[in-house]
């Protein structure tokens, strides 16, 4: 539930130690700014080199929780290989490298794709994104046209049972299964090195609003990236401000080390 959100800068550094903290980041919007088109986007090296650390700093207890699929972010973050729930938690693949996906019904997708094809090619600037259980229509590029992709997208699944729609910044995603954010968060937090230790995730969408709720039934750190109403307990103001946030952190988990 949306609430109060207090300034990232309020967070102690102090609360928070190396062996005792897990690490869960969006990418788009959070890691990455976001682009036009998605593969536009790019890390820093600066960025990547805070991820190395906070990795090497907490044994392991970094992911990814994103809407990209798994390869998507390995290619973005080479030479790192973290730790990836993928597609809003359609894919995972844990710390000891063991790949989880969710079954689907790609005819059904499949069917769906042909329509939103369809409209992405009437319509200049609007891209289909096809993915491992999910389609996505992008329509940052032509912002004028969001309520026309969003009925497009709600047209093209009507009748069909089993899939499921998720809105974000000017995005309409088609998931073939129930799985979400707070599912892939909540099975990492069963597992090494994730396992009894205080979960912090930070996300900038309404589809990371899940895990905010999670995080809050886990008495972890929830932490908003961006404007909107959020159930996030922390707020910084865009991905620039957030990694050089990040950044501290590390140095702080380092100092802890020595």
């Amino acid at each position: 539930m949306a609430g109060e959100t207090a300034s990232l800068l309020t967070l102690d550094y102090a609360a928070l130690k190396p062996e005792t903290t897990a690490i869960f980041l969006d990418f788009d919007g959070t890691l990455a700014d976001i682009a036009e088109r998605p593969e536009d986007v790019s890390v820093p090296l600066a960025t990547r080199e805070i991820l190395a650390r906070l990795q090497e700093s907490t044994r392991g207890a970094v992911a990814i929780i994103t809407g990209r699929p798994i390869e998507t972010i390995d290619h973005f973050l080479v030479p790192l290989r973290l730790p990836v729930a993928g597609v809003h938690g359609m894919e995972r693949r844990t710390a000891g490298g063991q790949r989880i996906d969710s079954v689907v019904d790609e005819e059904t997708l499949a069917h769906v794709r042909v329509q939103l094809e369809a409209f992405a090619h009437a319509h200049d600037g609007v891209l289909v994104e096809t993915k491992h259980g999910s389609l996505a229509l992008h329509y940052r590029q032509r912002p004028e046209l969001a309520d026309e992709s969003i009925a497009a997208v709600h047209a093209a699944v009507a009748g069909v049972h089993g899939l499921h729609l998720l809105h974000g910044k000017m995005v309409v995603e088609v998931k073939g299964g129930k799985a979400t954010k707070a599912d892939a968060l909540s099975a990492f937090m069963q597992e090494e090195p994730f396992r009894g230790r205080v979960p912090l995730f930070a996300g900038d969408d309404v589809t990371d609003e899940d895990a905010f709720n999670q995080i809050a039934n886990l008495n972890g750190i929830s932490i908003k990236i961006g404007e909107g109403s959020t159930a996030a307990q922390f707020r910084t103001e865009g991905t620039a401000s957030f990694r050089e946030w990040l950044g501290r952190l590390a140095d702080s988990f380092d100092l802890r080390r020595r």
